[in-house]
Protein backbone atom coordinates (compact mmCIF):
# COMPACT_ATOMS: atom_id res chain seq x y z
CA UNK A 1 0.00 0.00 0.00
CA UNK A 2 1.76 3.37 -0.92
CA UNK A 3 1.14 6.13 1.65
CA UNK A 4 0.07 9.51 0.38
CA UNK A 5 3.29 10.84 -0.07
CA UNK A 6 4.46 8.17 -2.51
CA UNK A 7 1.60 8.80 -4.40
CA UNK A 8 2.15 12.34 -4.68
CA UNK A 9 6.25 11.84 -5.32
CA UNK A 10 5.15 9.69 -7.81
CA UNK A 11 2.33 12.07 -9.27
CA UNK A 12 4.95 14.77 -9.30
CA UNK A 13 7.46 12.73 -10.77
CA UNK A 14 5.44 11.61 -14.01
CA UNK A 15 3.87 15.15 -14.21
CA UNK A 16 7.14 16.41 -14.16
CA UNK A 17 8.17 14.26 -17.07
CA UNK A 18 5.70 15.71 -19.48
CA UNK A 19 5.53 19.00 -18.09
CA UNK A 20 8.10 20.36 -16.38
CA UNK A 21 11.16 18.12 -17.33
CA UNK A 22 10.50 15.75 -19.71
CA UNK A 23 12.87 13.97 -17.19
CA UNK A 24 16.19 12.18 -18.19
CA UNK A 25 16.32 9.06 -19.58
CA UNK A 26 19.03 5.81 -19.63
CA UNK A 27 21.70 4.40 -21.15
CA UNK A 28 20.79 5.09 -24.80
CA UNK A 29 18.21 7.76 -25.22
CA UNK A 30 15.70 8.73 -27.88
CA UNK A 31 14.03 12.05 -28.87
CA UNK A 32 13.00 12.57 -31.90
CA UNK A 33 11.06 16.19 -32.67
CA UNK A 34 9.73 16.53 -36.58
CA UNK A 35 7.45 19.85 -36.69
CA UNK A 36 4.04 19.26 -38.07
CA UNK A 37 2.48 21.22 -40.23
CA UNK A 38 -0.03 24.28 -39.62
CA UNK A 39 -3.15 23.55 -39.10
CA UNK A 40 -4.80 24.28 -42.87
CA UNK A 41 -7.24 26.56 -40.94
CA UNK A 42 -4.58 29.34 -41.07
CA UNK A 43 -4.18 30.22 -44.94
CA UNK A 44 -2.34 33.43 -44.76
CA UNK A 45 1.62 32.45 -45.28
CA UNK A 46 3.73 33.55 -42.52
CA UNK A 47 6.36 35.95 -42.87
CA UNK A 48 10.04 35.34 -42.77
CA UNK A 49 10.00 36.55 -39.21
CA UNK A 50 7.51 34.45 -37.68
CA UNK A 51 9.54 31.54 -39.59
CA UNK A 52 12.66 32.41 -38.37
CA UNK A 53 10.87 32.53 -34.63
CA UNK A 54 8.96 29.09 -35.41
CA UNK A 55 12.33 27.20 -36.06
CA UNK A 56 14.18 29.21 -33.16
CA UNK A 57 11.40 27.89 -31.04
CA UNK A 58 11.04 24.56 -32.10
CA UNK A 59 15.30 24.12 -31.67
CA UNK A 60 14.94 25.34 -27.57
CA UNK A 61 12.25 23.29 -27.49
CA UNK A 62 13.86 20.25 -28.62
CA UNK A 63 17.47 21.41 -26.57
CA UNK A 64 14.60 21.69 -23.42
CA UNK A 65 14.00 17.82 -24.43
CA UNK A 66 17.88 16.72 -24.27
CA UNK A 67 18.77 18.95 -22.08
CA UNK A 68 15.84 17.52 -18.93
CA UNK A 69 16.78 14.25 -19.84
CA UNK A 70 20.11 14.45 -19.94
CA UNK A 71 20.38 16.14 -16.53
CA UNK A 72 17.44 13.45 -15.28
CA UNK A 73 19.41 10.68 -16.17
CA UNK A 74 22.32 12.28 -14.57
CA UNK A 75 20.12 13.28 -11.07
CA UNK A 76 21.91 16.74 -11.80
CA UNK A 77 19.24 19.78 -11.27
CA UNK A 78 22.12 22.12 -11.86
CA UNK A 79 23.25 20.72 -15.28
CA UNK A 80 24.69 22.97 -17.26
CA UNK A 81 22.62 22.86 -20.69
CA UNK A 82 19.10 23.16 -18.82
CA UNK A 83 19.64 27.14 -19.09
CA UNK A 84 20.64 27.34 -22.47
CA UNK A 85 17.13 26.02 -23.36
CA UNK A 86 14.90 26.91 -20.39
CA UNK A 87 13.98 29.71 -18.17
CA UNK A 88 11.99 30.44 -15.48
CA UNK A 89 9.14 29.64 -14.27
CA UNK A 90 9.69 26.42 -16.19
CA UNK A 91 13.40 26.00 -15.22
CA UNK A 92 12.57 26.35 -11.15
CA UNK A 93 10.00 23.46 -11.88
CA UNK A 94 12.30 21.31 -13.83
CA UNK A 95 15.18 21.52 -11.27
CA UNK A 96 12.82 20.85 -8.43
CA UNK A 97 11.18 17.60 -10.07
CA UNK A 98 14.87 16.64 -11.03
CA UNK A 99 15.79 17.01 -7.43
CA UNK A 100 13.08 15.56 -5.88
CA UNK A 101 13.76 12.54 -8.33
CA UNK A 102 17.28 12.03 -6.99
CA UNK A 103 16.18 12.98 -3.16
CA UNK A 104 14.12 9.53 -3.89
CA UNK A 105 17.12 7.55 -5.67
CA UNK A 106 15.25 7.48 -9.16
CA UNK A 107 16.30 7.90 -12.61
CA UNK A 108 14.50 7.82 -16.38
CA UNK A 109 15.12 5.40 -18.83
CA UNK A 110 14.09 4.74 -22.00
CA UNK A 111 12.81 6.71 -24.96
CA UNK A 112 10.71 9.69 -25.18
CA UNK A 113 9.04 10.41 -28.62
CA UNK A 114 8.49 13.89 -29.52
CA UNK A 115 6.09 15.28 -32.41
CA UNK A 116 5.85 19.49 -32.19
CA UNK A 117 3.90 22.19 -33.89
CA UNK A 118 4.13 25.52 -33.98
CA UNK A 119 -0.04 26.73 -32.88
CA UNK A 120 0.89 30.53 -32.42
CA UNK A 121 3.82 32.92 -33.50
CA UNK A 122 3.34 36.65 -31.72
CA UNK A 123 6.15 38.21 -32.41
CA UNK A 124 4.01 41.94 -31.10
CA UNK A 125 4.13 40.78 -27.53
CA UNK A 126 6.08 41.86 -25.16
CA UNK A 127 7.69 39.78 -25.04
CA UNK A 128 7.88 37.88 -28.77
CA UNK A 129 6.33 34.81 -28.02
CA UNK A 130 5.55 31.41 -30.00
CA UNK A 131 3.04 28.42 -28.49
CA UNK A 132 4.24 25.00 -29.09
CA UNK A 133 1.59 21.95 -28.97
CA UNK A 134 3.13 18.65 -28.71
CA UNK A 135 2.12 14.85 -28.93
CA UNK A 136 4.90 13.27 -26.29
CA UNK A 137 4.95 9.05 -26.73
CA UNK A 138 6.04 8.35 -22.84
CA UNK A 139 5.21 4.92 -23.08
CA UNK A 140 8.95 3.65 -23.02
CA UNK A 141 10.45 6.17 -20.93
CA UNK A 142 10.08 4.65 -17.35
CA UNK A 143 11.39 6.36 -13.94
CA UNK A 144 13.41 3.36 -12.33
CA UNK A 145 15.54 3.26 -8.61
CA UNK A 146 19.03 3.92 -8.97
CA UNK A 147 19.47 1.14 -6.57
CA UNK A 148 17.98 -2.29 -8.61
CA UNK A 149 16.66 -0.35 -11.64
CA UNK A 150 13.23 -1.19 -10.47
CA UNK A 151 10.60 0.32 -11.85
CA UNK A 152 8.91 3.30 -10.04
CA UNK A 153 5.20 2.08 -9.13
CA UNK A 154 2.75 4.61 -10.95
CA UNK A 155 5.26 6.13 -12.93
CA UNK A 156 4.36 4.45 -16.55
CA UNK A 157 3.83 7.00 -19.57
CA UNK A 158 1.34 7.69 -21.79
CA UNK A 159 1.18 9.31 -25.01
CA UNK A 160 -0.59 12.58 -24.56
CA UNK A 161 -1.01 16.31 -25.32
CA UNK A 162 1.47 18.98 -23.80
CA UNK A 163 1.94 22.81 -25.01
CA UNK A 164 4.95 24.58 -24.16
CA UNK A 165 5.98 28.45 -24.42
CA UNK A 166 8.95 29.55 -26.12
CA UNK A 167 10.08 33.40 -25.29
CA UNK A 168 12.50 35.66 -26.94
CA UNK A 169 14.84 37.22 -24.04
CA UNK A 170 16.43 40.58 -25.05
CA UNK A 171 19.80 39.12 -25.81
CA UNK A 172 18.23 37.35 -28.53
CA UNK A 173 17.47 33.51 -27.35
CA UNK A 174 14.44 32.05 -27.45
CA UNK A 175 13.95 29.94 -23.99
CA UNK A 176 11.26 27.82 -23.29
CA UNK A 177 9.77 29.22 -20.02
CA UNK A 178 6.43 27.50 -20.20
CA UNK A 179 5.01 24.05 -20.07
CA UNK A 180 1.72 21.83 -19.46
CA UNK A 181 0.74 18.25 -19.98
CA UNK A 182 -2.49 17.43 -20.63
CA UNK A 183 -2.68 13.84 -19.74
CA UNK A 184 -6.52 13.68 -20.08
CA UNK A 185 -6.05 14.19 -23.78
CA UNK A 186 -4.54 11.67 -25.86
CA UNK A 187 -2.84 12.21 -29.06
Amino acid sequence: MRTRHSRRWTTCLVVAVVAGSAAGCGDSPETTTAPAPRPASDTRQPTEAERAAERAALAAYAGYLDASREASRDSDPRHPKLTRFLADPLLTRVRVAIDDTRRHGAVRTGTLKSAPTVTSVSLDGDPPTVEIQDCLDATGYRLVYVKDKRVVPGSGGSRHLATATATRYPDGRWLISAGAAHEDQPC
